[in-house]
Order: C-alpha cells, then sequence, then structure tokens
C-alpha cells in the first residue's frame, strides 16, 4: 500500500485509522503513511481547514481547487477521493471534465479558481498580477486570495508527500464515477 513499513501502533495512529473507519468505513491507505507522524497529519489538516475557511471556500470551491491541482499535478488519488466528492455536489461529468482540465461545466467564479489551482500547481513562477486580478474580478479580496493560494499549495505538499512514498488509491476510490477520467499516476501503475 505504501513504500514504508507499518508505522509503531501509538494511540494517535489509531485515532487516525478509527476516524477513517468512522469517516469512509475503512483506513485510508495514505492513513498508514500519516501514523508515522499523526501530528503532521492533523496540523496540516487544521491549517487547511483554517485555510479554506478564511478564503470563503464552500466544499465545492475546495472540490474544484483540490481536483484542478491534484489533477495538474499528476496524483490519481487526490483526483479520485476528492473527484468523487465533487461529483456528489457538481455531478459525475462535471468532476470528470474538471480531472481532464475541462472546465466548461464551472461557473464563472469556479472556472477562476480551477485556472488558479492550475496555474500556481504547474508553474508558480508564471502567474502575473493579471492573474490575481481574475481572482479579485471574480470577488475575491487580497486576504482570500492569499489563503486560497497557501490552501492550493497545501494540498499540493500533502499530494506530493503521499506520491512520493508510494500510496495507492484506496479500492473503494477505484469503482467511482471519476475514475475513467484518472489516467495517470500510481492509479495507472
Amino acid at each position: 500500500m505504501t513504500f514504508l513499513d507499518a508505522p509503531s501502533p501509538t494511540a494517535d495512529a489509531r485515532r487516525m485509522y478509527d476516524n477513517d473507519v468512522a469517516r469512509d468505513g475503512y483506513v485510508m491507505n495514505l492513513s498508514h503513511l500519516w501514523a508515522h507522524h499523526p501530528s503532521f497529519h492533523s496540523g496540516l489538516i487544521r491549517l487547511l481547514d483554517e485555510a479554506a475557511t478564511e478564503a470563503g471556500l464552500s466544499f465545492r470551491d475546495r472540490g474544484v481547487l483540490i481536483v484542478a491541482c491534484a489533477s495538474t499535478l499528476g496524483d490519481a488519488y487526490c483526483s479520485l477521493a476528492w473527484g468523487k466528492r465533487l461529483a456528489s455536489v457538481a455531478g459525475d461529468d462535471t468532476a470528470q471534465a474538471v480531472v481532464r482540465g475541462d472546465d466548461s461545466g464551472l461557473d464563472d467564479r469556479e472556472r477562476v479558481l480551477a485556472g488558479w489551482a492550475r496555474k500556481i500547481t504547474k508553474n508558480p513562477n508564471g502567474t502575473t498580477k493579471n492573474d490575481t486580478q481574475e481572482l479579485r474580478d471574480a470577488g475575491y479580496d487580497d486576504a482570500q486570495i492569499f489563503a486560497l493560494t497557501v490552501f492550493v499549495s497545501l494540498r499540493a505538499a500533502f499530494a506530493m508527500v503521499n506520491d512520493a512514498l508510494g500510496a495507492l488509491p484506496d479500492d473503494a476510490l477505484l469503482d467511482s464515477a471519476v475514475s475513467p477520467a484518472v489516467t495517470f499516476g500510481r492509479f495507472c501503475a
């Protein structure tokens, strides 16, 4: 399931596993990685939640940003997990399209979010003042732009840890409506 051996059984690791089972019905493969340092995971999740709140992101906004980021990065795990969540609020076709880089099913504001996520994931040095102006024109102030940029950047870091250490997408994600759109990453290996 990952490149690392099983972590030491600690109370914090057990809490991670129990939370997965309560939420999803199984222990996620990525939890076996993060259980080596559960405080890293909980700290990262707290910071992600804080950034999302400060940016004023809805659940659907989070899905758009994460799927755009993950698919640009070539991360199958988060594309599948969050593609499934995005499908639950945007529909299967829209979620599949976002995985493929097609934002035509999104509204104007969501297209700006997806575009920003892709730009900063692919080439953060290639962004311009015009890109941030597009976010302002979509209704985001500078503090929100900073927060949503932190959100996407932390999601990219999360995905990179999972990918670098070989976390395979959970079997429960493989039969989702978005899985046909995921043609990259460890899902295809």
